[in-house]
This record gives structure tokens, sequence and C-alpha cells, in this order.
């Protein structure tokens, strides 16, 4: 096998629109994420993960568990139940306010956020150097919030700065309305009002309503973390941009308990820590990460900000860590009428907690990562279309290729294959020219070829292909587990 294909590998440069349409014709062909019940006509914004898919995603999570838990000795994980007490999300404020402005667009039928229209325009004035008016659209706003009818002055700031759809560039507005998110189902045989319960909006009210059981049980100290990925659901009326929004979606969110004053010093490393991980350890281009400090807090928070990325449909959250202060204790011991304070066992000090929250979508991010590592490129005047995932990352971490399916060849391949998957996702492919089986490997992501040829008779040696510059080395093949084992940490 030779190494001179390295040096003719030349990039194609796509236009974001293409990029998002190659990436789910890819998703569905090759097993990431199909339409949910396709065959039944689908249903709106619900996906399935496909063999690929769910590998990926469970290596998504793993990542991020890993990164919480078992390298922070404060923080300890859960797994709450999706269906919880109804008074629970009384407490939290989701049956009162959970509620999203939305306003339609006559002309095109399409439905948006109206504070998103207003805040990226507000982000608009701000890249375009226009500061003041940034500023003073932005104190209308705040304004407008505070207003004793909200979604109209929302309404009328809109058609006040001209502000047009995103996609379209249309603008006739009709009036904004209040929408809740919540689903609302029944528990019991009985379908009445006492048996209403909904299926959970967010994780962390789980983590929150076992605040003391969880510190209890782990002998935990404040400052800690309790940890937890999971299921929730929400009835966007705004959908769309394939797995980006989705009624059913899954969190992986982290709430750190602090003393009052701290959360600051808190929030500042956990800011800083969030964004080296998606960096260093999932190895997306930093150039396409941003952050966003919101101006506009949540009544419960004292100061927030998002991770962003570059989709090819847009600059769009993946992350939030927010400083939510005590609000979500003190709700939850005026509710239930039990005592959620902490007592600092060495200074007798008596408080209630504050908390800095990290909370990311699995599936946002699953998304991000295949736009970062979409590409196509032309190796030996032959094109191929490849996603450049983190080896940690990409659900098949390497592919034995016999040259030859019969004979020695072929048996030893299969030697290979049983012996590294017992560590690792490999696949084994014997179909078709070995460019061919390249090419395939390249469009899943699978970082290492491993090629058993004639010389692997001889001297038991192997050929690795690397997926990102198609360059190609020998190694003992009694060293591949290693060789694996040693790209993967």
């Amino acid at each position: 096998m030779s190494n001179s294909e390295e040096t003719r590998v030349q990039h194609v440069s796509l236009p974001p629109d293409k990029v998002m349409h190659k990436l789910v014709s890819l998703a569905k062909r090759r097993g990431f994420v199909f339409p949910s019940s396709e065959i039944y006509g689908g249903l709106s914004s619900c996906f399935d993960y496909g063999p690929l898919g769910s590998e990926m995603k469970k290596n998504i999570k793993d990542l991020w568990w890993n990164a919480m838990t078992r390298r922070h000795a404060n923080i300890v994980g859960i797994d709450a139940s999706i269906m919880m007490n109804p008074t629970v999300w009384e407490a939290s404020g989701h049956v009162a306010s959970f509620n999203d402005p939305m306003i339609d667009d006559r002309t095109t039928k399409r439905r948006y956020r109206a504070d998103h229209l207003i805040e990226n325009h507000i982000e608009k004035l701000r890249r375009e150097g226009k500061t003041d008016k940034a500023a003073a659209v932005l104190a209308v706003y705040e304004a407008a919030a505070g207003s004793p009818d909200p979604n109209r002055a929302l309404h009328e700031l809109i058609v006040a700065e001209a502000i047009k759809a995103p996609d379209t560039g249309s603008g006739d507005w009709t009036e904004v309305r209040q929408f809740n998110l919540m689903f609302q189902c029944n528990m019991g045989a009985v379908a009445d009002t006492s048996g209403i319960v909904y299926l959970r909006p967010e994780t962390a009210q789980g983590i929150f309503v076992n605040f003391h059981n969880v510190r209890e049980a782990s002998r935990m100290k404040v400052p800690f973390g309790i940890a937890q990925i999971g299921k929730a659901f929400r009835n966007e009326i705004v959908k769309g941009n394939f797995i980006f929004r989705m009624v059913e979606f899954e969190q992986m969110e982290m709430q750190y308990f602090v003393k009052p004053g701290t959360q600051l010093e808190a929030f500042e490393a956990w800011r800083q820590e969030r964004f080296s991980w998606y960096v260093e350890e999932l190895g997306i281009n930093a150039g396409k990460l941003h952050w966003y400090k919101h101006d506009k807090l949540a009544h419960y928070a004292d100061l927030a900000y998002d991770i962003k990325f570059e989709f090819p449909f847009g600059i769009e959250e993946i992350e939030g860590i927010h400083s939510r202060t005590d609000f979500d204790l003190s709700q939850h011991q005026q509710y239930s009428g039990k005592n959620m304070e902490y007592v600092d066992q060495t200074t007798n000090e008596r408080y209630t907690p504050y908390v800095v929250e990290t909370s990311s979508g699995s599936d946002r991010l699953f998304l991000a990562l295949l736009s970062d590592a979409y590409s196509e490129d032309v190796v030996d005047g032959e094109p191929r279309v490849m996603l450049k995932l983190s080896p940690k990352v990409a659900p098949v971490k390497a592919a034995i290729l016999p040259l030859m399916k019969k004979g020695e060849m072929g048996e030893k391949a299969g030697m290979l294959r049983d012996e590294l998957s017992r560590a690792f996702l490999v696949q084994y492919d014997d179909a078709a020219s070995i460019g061919k089986r390249y090419r395939r490997q390249d469009e899943i992501g699978t970082p290492f070829c491993i090629t058993v040829d004639h010389q692997s008779i001889e001297d038991q040696s192997v050929t690795v292909r690397f997926r990102d510059t198609a360059a190609q080395e020998r190694i003992d093949m009694s060293k591949a587990k290693e060789f694996l084992a040693a790209k993967l940490v």
C-alpha cells in the first residue's frame, strides 16, 4: 500500500443550504436518523435514531456523563421519573407561565417566536455596529415584557422595527399570542382533573425535588452537583430544521448547588469548562462556537449565557449556562412544606443553596457534530463524502477489510474482527473494490480502515488507512487493538 494518496486530497467548498439537504439525505440512507413511523406518513418533528445514530448518540451521552460525574468527585447522577406529581410543575411555574409568545406570518402561514425575532434583530444591529440603536430597541423590549399587555407591546415593537421573517423576508404579521408548551395527560381510570399529570418539559425539576435525598444518600456537602440525562417533551409550535427542534428530545443537565454569594465564581468556572469540552473532547471547530449573553433574563436567573453553534441554517443554541439563584429550592419548599435548606456542619450556617445550571440537548449536539463533520473532497481524482467526526464520537471505530474474502486472508480478517469487537464497534466489509469500501466508511465517519492483504499472510502486518488524510501506515496485526485504544483516549 502506498502513502502517495495523502498528497492528492482536494477539499470542496459547499454552500450551507446544500449541506443541510445532504445531511438529511445521508442520515436516512446510512442509518443515522429516520423519520418516525414513516410508513404511515410520519409525525411532525418526531424522529427515530437508526443503528449508527443510536451508537453515535450513546457516545455523546457517555462523553458528557464521564465529563460531569467521573471527573468531578462532588457530582453524582440520577435518573428521575418522566411523570411527577403535578404540584411540581405548579411550584416551578410551568403550569402558569410555560408559554411562548408566537406570531404568524399571514403570507407564508409560518409561525415564529416573537421574542426570538426581536432578540435576533438586536444582535443584527450590534453586528452592524449600531450599538446605540440596539440599546434603544433592547430598552423597549425589556419594557414590553413588564407591560400590562406584553403580547401587544411585542407586536408593536416588531412592526415599528419592520422586523422580517429570517427565512423568507416576509413580514405580514398577525397579533402575538401565548401557547403553553406542556403535554397534559391523564393517570388512572377516570379522566377528570384529579388525574391530570404532565410529561416533563425539562429534567431539572427531578433534580431539585431530590436535593435532600441525593445529598443524604451520597453524603454530599455544598458545593456539589447532580447530573441527569433524560427525555423531555414540549408541544413546540415552531418546529423544523430536522432534529434541531423536536417535541420529544433528550436533555443533559447538571445542577450545581453553591453557597449564596459564590454563584458568580462557580458560574464563570462552569462557563469555561463547558466551552472547552466542545472543543477539546468533541473536536468541534472553535470558530463555529459563539457566546451569547442574555440581556432579558428569566425571572429566576441573575446571569445567563448560551453556547451557540453555526448550523447550516443559522447560529443557534446548543447549551445554556444559567445562574438560577435559590428560586427552585425556595419554590419547592413553599409548595411542599418541606424544608429545603442546607446546614453547614462545620460553621452551623443555614441557607437555601443557589444553583448554577448547565443544560444541553443531545439531539441538537448530535446535529451540530454532523454539521461540523460533513465535508466533500476529491481523492486521486475521485469525489468522496466524509464525516470528519472525532474518533471518540464516531459510531464505528474501525472497519476490517480483507483484500480477498476467501482463504487465509478472509480468515485472518475474521479473527481480527472478533478480537477488536470485544472492545470497539467495528464493521467487517468484504464487498466491492477496496476503494468503494473506503468511501462507504468515509461517509459514516469511520476514522480507521484496517486492510488485510497478501503481506498480512507473510508477516502478520496490516495496513491502517486514516480517514481524514487518506494516508496509510503499516502496523503489526497484534498491535491493532493497542493502536485503536491509543487513538480513542
